[in-house]
């Protein structure tokens, strides 16, 4: 009998994705986030804010941001 090898399949993050489900989903993109001056685990937005909106209500980059995400 031949196994098959199970692959885990990467969540790509995006820009519409809420910022609370995101931690919940990818609890390390904390250290992204801080790193680029967000710190939306403590902040009351968070479970109501994409990700979009807070890089833009901190005038942040949110590509950038992705792209770090995502790595």
């Amino acid at each position: 009998m031949v196994k098959k090898k199970v692959s885990k399949k990467k969540e790509i993050i995006t820009k519409n994705m809420n910022v609370a489900e995101l931690l919940n989903k990818k609890p390390e993109a904390a250290e992204v986030l801080f790193k680029e001056g967000l710190f939306c685990l403590g902040c009351p937005h968070a479970s109501s804010e994409t990700l979009e909106q807070a890089c833009k209500g901190h005038g942040l980059d949110v590509k950038k941001i992705l792209k770090k995400l995502n790595k």
